[in-house]
């Protein structure tokens, strides 16, 4: 033993600013449930939302859904949407100011009567310039009208300083209304390259992210904005393009640890028209679903109800097909027993996060431990 208090001291001197770097950069996972999905309804369109349950059954029942549960059934009959989008941007498309100031009053009454869903949130026109005053029209609109927790969603983003614009116009808001200090919060969606590579090489999405200070709360990879901003041609844009999955590489490296969670885009071919054309938007879907669960992309966007079968199908299958690995190792690895697999605490950690996915979005009921038990170990 060579070394002093002093070398101690010295050393905890030079590394306490990256330790506080740390401490606020990379705080861990987000506690708490994350939805499978998010749904973007149209502002003008919002009171249909409600039916989404209904129409998904009809379409399994009118076209033989190939992967039938109960479980699944039963989800469409309770919970059919997890986490709702009012979209006032593509979806919406551009309206004079006195329709979409009329569209936000009503959607706001739409919410506020309930039922709602579990999550919810706003979708607002991007800050870019022509956009940019009707964009925080729309959310003092429906501030004024809805003060019920939300998350905003911003789009096209393709630089910082739109995001450290995002946050001040957020503290200005709360300031307004009276609301807490980190009340409002916001989602960025990746829908440019720009938004990932800089053009002084760096990635963005990580800068983006400093940027947010502590309000960002997810990235949503934007399928097809993103795919044709890169010049991928139209027939051959989807979420498993070579551009897409760099893209969402990037973006997971760069959130990893930071509390910031993850979503893949969508698919826009839809389970519509005859018995074939539905069953093959299925399958399509079905399978870029389990494929981004596969990647560590716990959730995705869906556009139309007919999709949410497929979602919840693959959804369920993802968990119960590992349920029984996962509980055996982790089993293995709480009583040290030998395995041939050598599993750490960060893989301890993933597993009893896998369970507890499972658990939250309904594909299980007995994850192996008590739900308690496996918040406590995946901290």
């Amino acid at each position: 033993m060579r070394l002093s208090d002093r070398d101690h001291q010295e050393i905890d001197r030079r590394l306490a600013a990256h330790d506080a770097f740390l401490r606020a950069r990379y705080p861990g996972e987000r506690a708490g449930r994350q939805p499978v999905h998010t749904v973007y309804v149209p502002a003008d369109r919002l009171d249909g939302f409600r039916d989404w349950g209904t129409t998904a059954i009809a379409a399994m029942d009118d076209h033989d859904f190939p992967w039938p549960d109960p479980a699944v059934r039963a989800k469409l009959e309770t919970e059919p949407i997890e986490d709702l989008r009012v979209d006032f941007e593509d979806g919406y498309g551009v309206r004079d100011d006195d329709q979409e100031d009329a569209a936000v009053e009503k959607a706001a009454a739409i919410l506020a009567a309930g039922p709602k869903p579990p999550f919810l949130g706003v979708r607002i026109k991007s800050l870019e310039a022509a956009t940019r005053r009707r964009s925080l029209r729309t959310l003092d609109l429906f501030l004024e009208a809805y003060q019920d927790l939300f998350t905003i969603t911003l789009p096209k983003v393709s630089g910082t300083d739109q995001v450290s614009a995002m946050v001040t116009l957020c503290e200005k808001l709360e300031r307004a209304y009276g609301l807490s200090t980190g009340t409002l919060t916001f989602e960025i969606q990746v829908e440019l390259p720009s938004a990932v590579l800089a053009a002084d090489g760096t990635a963005t999405v990580a800068r983006l992210i400093t940027a947010a200070g502590g309000r960002c709360t997810g990235l949503h990879y934007g399928t097809y904005d993103y795919s044709a901003a890169a010049g991928v041609a139209a027939a051959y844009q989807s979420m498993e393009h070579p551009a897409a999955d760099y893209a969402k590489a990037v973006m997971q490296a760069a959130a990893a640890q930071t509390g910031v969670r993850l979503s893949d885009g969508s698919t826009n071919i839809l389970p519509v028209g005859d018995r074939g054309q539905v069953h093959a938007a299925w399958e399509l879907h079905h399978r870029l679903v389990r494929r981004s669960l596969e990647r560590g992309f716990y959730q995705g966007w869906d556009l139309h109800p007919a999709q949410l079968p497929s979602r919840y199908a693959a959804t369920y299958a993802f968990f119960r097909d590992g349920r029984d690995a996962a509980v055996d190792r982790l089993h293995r690895y709480l009583d040290r027993q030998e395995s041939g697999i050598a599993d750490e605490p960060a893989t301890a950690r993933a597993l009893a996060g896998y369970l507890l996915r499972g658990l939250d979005c309904g594909a299980l009921t007995d994850a192996g431990f008590p739900r308690e038990r496996l918040i406590a170990l995946a901290q």
